[in-house]
């Protein structure tokens, strides 16, 4: 997916600073501190006749760590504004450790809110559509995203069916504790944050969308719990052992230095992931969504971070416990994998045979790309309502 950008000075993004660097004369590897108290540095560009201040070292209200306005590029309503109105907060899973308030892992230095734990339950961001009397389907968005990618989803699926997309911790509007405050960003904590989420959301029995590399999560947390589902539906998911490796633009921040220097930048964090694993186009208010978490808050940086360092130690053996829990014969609950053709991340090669060893549906979407649901929204719609449909009529 390519982002169409309009027309806009270097200096509206937060990162492009050229600012004079000076060092005291010390000895080798010792600095001598400053003595004069430090003030904050408001920079003043022009954008469209109007001046715009952006701060650097902004107060807690703003956000923690390095802040640009909120995030936004006005102090207008944006479309992140329109969809947090569209959302409420659930609060599920226990928030484990010592209570401690998260530390700066670089300087040690006390972190803003963003990056704090809350004292009982994590705080979920969830956008509820349909009504609540009928069947339950939770859209769950892959890695990194956001559950707007949904957006074009929920419409469709709100006609029949009762439809709940949420962020992950870390991601989106939902908690970004800081790591080894509260919450580790594993891969078996995801799991069990998982289960806690369903559990509150949800006291039926329910089908669940994932997307992308969150889906072997998914389908651990199926395998415990196979009565509490209906249908299951992969989008994209690695399923094959060249898909334990992650794509460079994902890998990359995992590397040491360098990777928390890039999760820290709004445009390499969701932009270029998003733009690197397909081919379409989307509206800048769109991506300014995506970028929003990353402008607003150092956490989401942090736990972006952290969750590549988690994902490149255990994908393999997760996809290795995907492909034989969906070929076990006493796997039972009905699953559906639909494909994005123009994915540039996940290989197709080795996906169709697989399905048919495990006997499960494949749905071949050719017009999209790793993110199905971002790329072919009403499309896929369609296809969930169907396959969830094609059930209630058996």
């Amino acid at each position: 997916m390519a982002i169409l950008q309009p027309q806009i000075p270097l200096s509206l993004y937060p990162h492009h600073f050229h600012l004079p660097l000076h060092s005291p004369t010390a000895a080798p590897f010792l600095c001598t501190p400053f003595k004069t108290p430090r003030k904050p540095l408001n920079l003043t560009c022009s954008s469209k006749g109007q001046d715009q201040d952006y701060l650097i070292d902004a107060p807690v209200s703003a956000g923690d760590g390095f802040s640009f306005s909120g995030g936004k590029y006005s102090d207008g309503p944006s479309p992140s504004d329109e969809w947090f109105k569209q959302g409420k907060i659930v609060k599920a899973h226990p928030v484990s450790g010592s209570g401690d308030k998260a530390k700066d892992p670089i300087f040690g230095l006390k972190m803003g809110a963003a990056s704090q734990a809350s004292n009982d339950l994590f705080r979920w961001f969830c956008v509820e559509s349909g009504n609540a009397d009928n069947p339950t389907v939770i859209l769950i968005h892959g890695f990194p995203s956001q559950a707007y990618s949904y957006r074009k989803v929920l419409p469709t699926l709100s006609k029949n069916y009762h439809a709940i997309a949420f962020d992950w911790l870390g991601f989106g509007f939902s908690d970004k504790p800081q790591p080894r405050y509260g919450f580790d960003y594993t891969m078996d904590e995801f799991v069990a944050s998982l289960e806690s989420l369903i559990n509150e959301i949800a006291t039926e029995k329910v089908s669940l969308v994932v997307q992308g590399y969150f889906s072997p999560i998914a389908v651990k947390y199926a395998s415990n719990l196979q009565g509490k589902l209906n249908d299951l539906i992969l989008l994209n998911p690695p399923l094959t052992a060249t898909h334990a490796n992650l794509p460079s633009a994902l890998s990359i921040f995992s590397t040491f230095l360098l990777g928390e220097i890039f999760c820290q930048d709004p445009l390499r964090a969701s932009d270029k992931t998003l733009t690197s694993s397909g081919p379409y186009k989307m509206k800048e208010d769109d991506a300014m969504v995506y970028r929003r978490p990353y402008l607003t808050s150092g956490s989401a940086g942090f736990a972006l971070n952290v969750i590549s360092k988690a994902m490149k130690k255990d994908l393999k053996a997760y996809v290795e416990e995907t492909r034989k829990t969906l070929l076990d014969e006493n796997w039972k609950v009905r699953t559906t994998v639909c494909w994005g053709q123009r994915d540039r991340w996940l290989s197709y090669d080795g996906v169709e045979d697989f399905l048919k060893n495990s006997k499960h549906k494949l749905i071949e979407l050719p017009m999209a790309g790793h993110h199905v649901q971002e790329d072919c929204g009403e499309e896929l719609g369609g296809i969930i309502s169907g396959i969830l449909g094609r059930r209630s009529r058996i």
